[in-house]
């Protein structure tokens, strides 16, 4: 079976909803492919739900820029659709020696990316806020929150199919493929769809299906990297109405407390490399490490509170060493092939950023006609 189509988008995560719903809003004929039968099952479904402020990325970067606008985006969408949120605020906390100093880079950086609403507190000053807390001084960010994501991509689905476009589930696809006029996707049961756009947002299948793309070349397709961050609930009442984050270590945040709507407290993530996207089992044995991090900013952690969560996985594009790359968004003017844009490493901050992710793509594609 063949069909023409204008705009195909691969991956339905909230990052590919969001820019579906983007061009499906500008005017063209969007179908969706996701390889699962059901909407973000992989990355978007495994992540703490913090919506960012953007603090620790590079100035100018594709992340420090579509990070701060998409915070501001997403709380304006969520705030319109009845979207559960909550601006909760973050504590960032030194709590050892020198640590301080970063805070102090950590607050010129986030300034620099055009975050002003930091707050720096003496330790004195965060214990008021947070009693059971531990530091030596912190940052508060109060632009910092928590989102429902099911709810923001039930939502962002419910956009792009209003606006004509539709989504097939299990519909892995196979191969890109140029044509004369146009591009044609080939899914595993046979299907090829012609498309005048193809957005590769299939989050970790992106970098296989680029090797699967009919000519791109390798320089443009990044090595990809697995970063394993596994979650430890916590059993009972936190006695924190913040989000506490220590200071960033290489891969993430560290072992930082987040809140979910309901109030329940988890810990996480860690940062561990692995060869595989698939390697999502919490290991039980990790606790006693989780309770030691826990107690640099939280020492009266009651014994045996904490129980195995969930994993997610990170699509690193850095590798261990570099695990802050930007994220990649190519267009023909990378690798020359007209229609196509591929999205690669949209790692944290992918949530926070989806709806400018979307606005970014649909403006590198244009309006329909």
């Amino acid at each position: 079976m063949s069909s023409s189509l204008t705009c195909v988008v691969i991956g339905a995560g909230v990052v590919g909803l969001a820019t579906a719903r983007a061009l499906a809003l500008a005017g063209h004929e969007v179908i969706v492919l996701e390889a699962e039968n059901a909407i973000g099952t992989q990355t978007s479904s495994r992540n703490s739900e913090v919506i960012h402020a953007g603090i620790s990325y590079a100035p100018g970067s594709l992340k420090a820029r579509l990070c701060v606008a998409g915070k501001q985006m997403l709380y304006a969408y969520c705030e319109e659709r009845g979207i559960g949120h909550q601006r909760l605020g973050k504590l960032i906390v030194a709590t050892a020696d020198g640590q301080e100093e970063k805070l102090h880079g950590i607050h010129q950086r986030a300034v620099d990316c055009g975050v002003d609403d930091l707050q720096w507190l003496d330790g004195a000053a965060a214990r008021q806020l947070e009693p059971a807390l531990q530091c030596r001084a912190a940052l508060l960010s109060p632009s910092t929150g928590i989102v429902d994501s099911h709810a923001l991509m039930l939502s962002l689905q419910g956009d792009m199919e209003n606006a004509g476009g539709v989504i097939a589930f299990l519909s892995p696809v196979e191969q890109i493929t140029r044509q004369s006029r146009c591009m044609l996707v080939r899914t595993a049961d046979g299907t090829e769809l012609e498309a005048d756009i193809v957005v590769n947002a299939a989050g970790h299948g992106a970098i296989p299906l680029a090797h699967r793309t009919e000519g791109l070349q390798a320089k443009d397709i990044p090595q990809a990297y697995f970063v394993k961050g596994q979650y430890f609930t916590l059993s009972g009442k936190a006695p924190f109405q913040r989000l506490i984050y220590p200071v960033p270590q290489i891969g993430g945040w560290g072992v930082h407390l987040t809140l979910d709507l309901g109030g329940q407290a988890k810990f996480g993530p860690d940062v561990q490399w692995t060869n595989r996207a698939d390697d999502l089992q919490v290991n039980p044995a990790d606790e006693a490490r989780f309770e030691q991090a826990i107690h640099s900013y939280w020492p009266d952690l009651p014994a045996g509170r904490l129980q195995p969560g969930y994993a997610g996985m990170r699509p690193n594009i850095g590798g261990p060493g570099n695990a802050a790359p930007d994220f990649v968004i190519q267009d023909a003017s990378v690798h020359g092939i007209p229609g196509l844009v591929n999205l690669f490493g949209i790692e944290s901050p992918g949530l926070t950023s989806c709806l400018a992710i979307g606005a970014h793509v649909q403006a590198l594609c244009g309006p329909h006609g």
